[in-house]
């Protein structure tokens, strides 16, 4: 899976968004406000990362986070994605 083309990420005033270059990509409305976690997880999802690596990834980068915690985590934040038109499956 990955982000679909026409989104760039930037930090603006301190928060890090996820901006719509196009109409097309900005369907869902807006912007998205994305946290420390989601930055790190976009990034692998831009280079096309599925679930387990993505899984994988939060519990080498995040100590204390056990598996069904970061794949609640994981989940949450690739259904957010999808909700808004975000995510390329």
């Amino acid at each position: 899976m990955k982000i679909k083309e026409g989104y760039l990420v930037r930090e603006v005033a301190g928060s890090t968004l996820a901006i719509p270059l196009s109409e097309e990509a900005g369907s869902f409305g807006g912007m998205l406000r994305l946290n420390e976690t989601g930055v790190f997880l976009w990034r692998l999802l831009e280079k096309g990362a599925d679930v387990p690596a993505l899984v994988d990834a939060l519990l080498g980068e995040y100590e204390g986070v056990d598996r069904e915690t970061a794949t609640g985590d994981v989940e949450a934040f690739l259904n957010s994605l999808r909700k808004n038109g975000i995510l390329d499956e």
